[in-house]
């Protein structure tokens, strides 16, 4: 399957981790950062 016909999580998840990898972010950071971004969109879908 092509990255064109790929749902479109996984084409967010791609640009997500070539954007980091682009400004080596180190893993434990991205981690970090993404955790709280994960709570936040998590706390956005109970509301």
């Amino acid at each position: 399957m092509s990255l064109d016909q790929a749902p479109d999580h996984v084409k967010l998840a791609v640009d997500l981790i070539e954007l980091l990898e682009e400004n080596n972010i180190a893993p434990d950071i991205a981690v970090e950062a993404l955790t709280l971004v994960l709570r936040d969109f998590q706390n956005k879908l109970e509301k």
